[in-house]
């Protein structure tokens, strides 16, 4: 037989023997596994890069396993049916083909590699030429508000397309903010065209990897979106209950929120502040002497944080049975190195075994300010000793086993 076929015809081949492919086919390159081997080209974003700025690259060549000599005595027809993939040759590429079997059975013409002449050849390969074309169309536009992000469309082409007309918005604010480095104004005051007064924050990682292109010395830090970009910002605010009425600082004023530097510089007639953070756990605290409850709302205890003066009281915290339980009280204690966790215990946890749950996104961070026994139970949630990723949320705990256990 000789396999009929055209295109370049290339000195030597690798063939791939009779290796076998799930259902008993010989494992030779299929169209299907080109295109796998160009799609994670396009999923890295290269072939859009090679686009706008080719690095020589192509022509790619992209070898074939086929059949041997061997194969083709054995597996003749399935050869033959192999061979009919690649005629004629797929959109966007050419075929090369070898001679194999010249000296057993008869020479036969076989592909052995498709080769792609441009970027663009290998996107039409793949179907994707309208979506590079809104990609060239797209890097335009952000260039056109800034030549400078001409270089971050390079870089990040497909989260561009993912963007697509959002890109363009977050262009002028990421030119904005590196023009006004410290705006003084709160973050939706901002008045750009076709900024709404939630697009910068929904689109805050696409902005700053602009901005980190037009103004890459910037430095930004902290968690607070606005404040890391000059911004005003709401301030951080911290609810309390007054356990024990005897100390409110008026009567009935006894469930209370404030900001974060009115908290600081309270003065208060307490021996002992719950931290908790769970809503109705907050609430439903009873009465305790001289103690105060703090709602802190899952990892939002930097309320609290530059409060001094409760470095001088009891400060207990009581957060879920899981592992961003014991995260969050790792970071707590790296500010206020007394605080005492309670009801995070192993004996709690098994206790209520009734009433785990699965956590969601469980962390694996190396936690450095916990004590030995709340390690051994961080780490026994983190490998599954108790069992695949539990959770023990603080407000499902029997009222009978807490309360002994807050006096």
């Amino acid at each position: 037989m000789a396999v009929k076929g055209s295109g370049r015809t290339a000195g030597s081949g690798t063939g791939s023997g009779t290796a076998a492919r799930a259902g008993g086919l010989p494992a030779w390159s299929s169209p299907a596994d080109v295109r796998a081997a160009s799609l994670r080209s396009w999923n890295s974003g290269e072939l859009l890069r090679e686009v706008g700025a080719p690095t020589g690259l192509h022509p790619r060549r992209r070898p074939l396993k086929h059949p041997s000599a061997t194969a083709l005595r054995t597996h003749y027809a399935q050869a033959a049916d192999w061979a009919a993939l690649w005629d004629p040759a797929p959109q966007g590429c050419s075929v090369e083909r070898v001679s194999i079997g010249a000296s057993t059975i008869g020479a036969n013409l076989l592909p052995a590699a498709v080769v792609f002449e441009t970027a663009a050849d290998e996107i039409a390969f793949l179907g994707l030429a309208r979506e590079a074309a809104r990609f060239a169309d797209l890097a335009r536009q952000v260039a056109g508000v800034d030549a400078g992000l001409a270089e971050w469309a390079r870089a990040r082409p497909l989260e561009l397309l993912r963007n697509g007309e959002n890109a363009v918005t977050a262009a002028s604010v990421a030119v904005w903010l590196a023009e006004n480095p410290a705006p003084g104004i709160y973050l939706r005051q901002l008045s750009l065209p076709g900024v709404h007064t939630k697009f910068v924050e929904n689109h805050r990682r696409l902005i700053d990897g602009m901005l980190g292109v037009l103004a890459p010395d910037r430095e930004l830090s902290g968690k607070n979106y606005a404040r890391r970009h000059g911004f005003l910002a709401a301030p951080d605010r911290v609810r309390v209950r007054f356990l024990d009425p005897s100390t409110a600082p008026a009567a009935g004023l006894l469930d209370v929120e404030l900001t974060a530097a009115g908290f600081a510089g309270l003065r208060l007639d307490v021996e002992r502040i719950v931290t908790t953070e769970n809503l109705v756990n907050f609430l439903a605290l009873p009465h305790m002497p001289r103690t105060l409850a703090v709602f802190g709302g899952g990892y939002g205890f930097e309320g609290i944080r530059d409060a001094a003066w409760i470095r001088g009281v009891e400060l207990l915290y009581w957060g879920d049975l899981d592992t961003h339980g014991f995260h969050i009280l790792d970071q707590l204690r790296s500010h206020h190195p007394h605080v005492r966790s309670i009801l995070m215990d192993e004996e709690t946890l098994l206790v209520h075994r009734d009433f785990w749950v699965r956590e969601g996104s469980p962390t694996r961070a190396a936690l450095h300010h916990l004590s030995a026994e709340e390690s051994r139970v961080y780490e026994g949630l983190v490998a599954g000793e108790f069992g695949p990723s539990v959770r023990l949320e603080q407000e499902l705990l029997d009222w009978d086993w807490v309360l002994p256990r807050l006096r």
